[in-house]
């Protein structure tokens, strides 16, 4: 009887848990994206036709981070943009030929021209911006309607262009402000859809607040003590402002790997 293996089984953004929030086990198949050769740790594509096994549900990762550490979250987000990567690399970039899963690595070869296609991130920079000793920078996304939820200032890094530089440049964009004192804090893989948020600490130096509407809603400076709503706990921006307005840490010092 073969062994059952631990299975992230998507479809797009949901995952497959029960009723506690855990991973099923399956028998793996051949077309599994094999995660954790020790562990038996699969990935898997739910086909829309596909039925929901009895006992099991669809969750949106998002929601899963108010039941999972980081590291549980981390695996998710590795699995489901690992699934992506394969879904989006079927055909050679090069020469169109139809793409092979390398035997070792993540890669999807061209048995045509021998290109290798391998998993890619798409880094941004978040930044948390202070002014004084007690207010921080929080601003209002334009595409967000159905929520008051206030966050940081993000944005994907340009070609060329240092991560500090994108800090500025983000800032400067979407809130008219200049800064100083800019601080690498910490990073976190974002599965939406592949990215990599890269966390900055920086002060006010200047400037008075311009909002770039068609990305920016509303952005004030609030009190420490006088936040509005902000992001989910688990988000890096929860943390983010977590460390800045009450002392916690940003990074999880304390997490081990498999």
């Amino acid at each position: 009887m073969s062994k059952l293996s631990l299975a992230y089984i998507f479809q797009q953004q949901q995952l497959l848990v029960d009723q506690h929030f855990q991973l099923p086990r399956v028998e793996a198949l051949a077309s599994d994206l094999l995660l954790h050769t020790g562990d038996q740790v699969i990935a898997r594509d739910l086909l829309p036709d596909e039925p929901i096994p009895p006992g099991l549900q669809l969750v949106p990762i998002r929601q899963l981070l108010q039941f999972w550490n980081t590291q549980q979250f981390e695996q998710a987000s590795r699995a489901v943009q690992l699934l992506e990567w394969r879904r989006n690399h079927k055909f050679c970039s090069h020469c169109g030929t139809a793409t092979e899963a390398h035997a070792v690595e993540y890669a999807m070869v061209c048995p045509s021209c021998n290109y290798r296609q391998y998993p890619r991130v798409q880094p941004c920079v978040i930044t948390v911006i202070t002014k004084g000793k007690d207010e921080i920078l929080l601003a209002k996304n334009a595409r967000n309607t159905k929520s008051q939820m206030y966050g940081l200032i993000a944005g994907f890094v340009e070609v060329g262009e240092t991560l500090e530089d994108a800090v500025r440049r983000e800032t400067l964009e979407e809130v008219g402000l200049k800064l100083k004192n800019i601080q690498y804090l910490a990073s976190q893989p974002w599965p939406f859809p592949s990215n990599l948020m890269i966390a900055f600490k920086a002060e006010y130096a200047g400037g008075e607040l311009q909002l770039q509407e068609e990305e920016i809603s509303d952005a004030q400076f609030f009190k420490f003590d006088q936040l509005p709503e902000i992001p989910f706990k688990g988000s890096i921006a929860h943390a983010m402002i977590m460390h800045v307005t009450q002392g916690t840490p940003v990074a999880d010092d304390t997490k081990t790997w498999l």
